[in-house]
């Protein structure tokens, strides 16, 4: 019986095959209805942009959010980054913050490897891996990231990876301050992120 007729059968008896799940550790998921985001540090979003130097030297920026306030956590520009060079920012974010219930990624090596698993697994967070494919399944930090592009990014000439530090944590502090969002009601992300503290506090 060649391939053919094989394939014929099967179709036409409605079979499928299982698709088979990555082996990672019990840190993980793909996203399955996600429920709403009920208050500050439940859930950190987290991605890379990538941008270049004025001669042509490219770095990239991990940025990091929350998905409730909006808050810009972290925009930490490098030449490269490594996984463990995640997980660092990763500690002194939680240093500040406390720790995030979940953390959306994508499937990237930096985040999709062992150590940022591991880093998960020990401090309680569950990491929520985007689809393939569904850049939509982290919108929070897509929608972000497109502002930062076109309000700092495209609008700076960095002239060093110092220069872009500095300019880039100015452009953070002025989108978590001074920069009213709409879907907070016209409120900055930080005066959000205190009402929902004291709402919080008096409940």
């Amino acid at each position: 019986m060649n391939h053919k007729r094989t394939y014929r059968l099967y179709r036409d008896e409605g079979l499928s095959i299982r698709p088979k799940l990555p082996k990672r550790k019990r840190a993980w998921r793909y996203r399955q209805g996600r429920p709403a985001v009920g208050g500050p540090n439940e859930v950190w979003a987290m991605d890379f942009v990538s941008d270049s130097l004025f001669d042509g030297r490219p770095f990239r920026i991990l940025t990091v959010v929350d998905c409730h306030t909006r808050e810009a956590l972290s925009l930490t520009p490098r030449a490269t980054f490594r996984a463990f060079q995640v997980v660092e920012v990763l500690d002194a974010l939680v240093r500040l913050r406390g720790r995030p219930k979940s953390l959306r990624v994508d499937n990237g090596p930096e985040f999709a490897g062992r150590m940022l698993d591991q880093w998960a697994y020990l401090n309680g967070v569950e990491i929520d891996f985007s689809r393939p494919g569904k850049p939509t399944d982290n919108a929070y930090i897509e929608a972000f990231n497109g502002r930062l592009r076109a309000e700092c990014l495209n609008a700076s000439w960095f002239l060093s990876l110092a220069d872009a530090r500095a300019r880039i944590e100015e452009w953070r502090c002025h989108y978590n301050e001074d920069r009213p969002h709409t879907a907070l009601g016209g409120l900055t992300p930080r005066a959000f992120a205190n009402q929902a503290v004291t709402a919080r506090e008096l409940a």
